[in-house]
């Protein structure tokens, strides 16, 4: 595990995708908790291999090779908790076409089983410094249902600021923005 990619945050780390992970991440994503929020996630255990081998590790390899310059590129990331390795969610950043720019995304899923301790925030939040301290990117996006409660809650205590409402596939959504260098209004 040391060549691939990681955040340690505290708990749980963040790293890079791997081939092992599938199994994981389709677990995660045939959660209905999950699919729920995320429909896009939900895949057959051969579509999720197939992704993740062919698109989603290539694209971290990427990301990572261009950073400070992450252009339109894509970073998906497991949250692994530390003690037993488990894959426990994944915190993900990339261009939401559905957002004028700049419209780099960050978003995020936890496992039922790992909810309300405050993981899917250290994560948020890890990620967000990780893009501010090592990348180009100034602002940074966050778009989630109303009625996912949790999700509203842990973005804003990572810092996003409500800017407003974005319909994306015939869904009312709550448009959250953070910037590295926040405006100052007179």
């Amino acid at each position: 595990m040391s060549d691939l990619f990681t955040i340690d945050c505290g708990e749980i780390l963040l790293r890079e995708f791997r081939r092992e992970d599938v199994d994981a991440i389709y677990d995660l994503t045939s959660q209905p908790e999950v699919y729920e929020f995320l429909p896009d996630w939900r895949s057959t255990r051969e579509q999720r291999l197939d992704w993740v081998t062919n698109y989603e590790i290539p694209a971290n390899k990427e990301f990572l090779a261009n950073v400070p310059s992450v252009g339109e590129g894509w970073l998906k990331l497991g949250i692994i908790l530390k003690e037993t390795d488990e894959f426990i969610g994944f915190c993900n950043t990339g261009i939401k076409e559905e957002l004028s720019g700049p419209n780099r995304e960050v978003a995020y899923s936890i496992s039922k089983y790992y909810r309300s301790i405050g993981y899917a925030t250290l994560a948020v939040k890890a990620l967000v410094n990780y893009l501010f301290e090592n990348t180009d990117v100034e602002q940074l996006n966050a778009v989630v249902l109303p009625r996912n409660i949790a999700s509203n809650k842990v973005i804003r205590k990572c810092g996003f600021q409500l800017k407003g409402k974005v319909e994306i596939e015939d869904q009312l959504h709550s448009h959250y923005i953070i910037s590295r260098f926040p405006k100052i209004i007179n």
